[in-house]
């Protein structure tokens, strides 16, 4: 490829990463969404976020069977617990780190 071929290839990745995000917000800023597509949007947030998390907390990745044992499932447990009663997104990573480096040591 030359230079020509990879300045389009730019142009074109940008774009596709681009408008998606522009026209939602083109055609939405200047309207009243209902209270109900509000809240509905408000959870895409946590169901994205449970998705990419329940395969590697629930799961052993080599054969796709459900266990409860793993280290960062139990290292979740206390994180999570951590954030509700402290809603410190800074907090709740160090001890997350930290619960999972003391986890690397346990013999389970």
């Amino acid at each position: 490829m030359n230079f020509p071929d990879y300045l389009f290839l730019f142009a074109g990745m940008g774009l596709v990463t681009y408008i998606p995000r522009w026209l939602p917000l083109f055609f939405l800023a200047q309207r009243k969404l209902p209270q109900w597509l509000v809240d509905w949007l408000s959870l895409i947030p946590v169901a994205i976020l449970c998705a990419l998390l329940a395969p590697i907390l629930f799961t052993d990745q080599s054969t796709r069977c459900l266990e409860l044992g793993k280290p960062e499932f139990l290292v979740a447990i206390p994180t999570l617990l951590f954030a509700v009663k402290t809603k410190s997104l800074g907090g709740t990573v160090l001890v997350g780190m930290g619960l999972y480096w003391l986890a690397g040591f346990l013999p389970l």
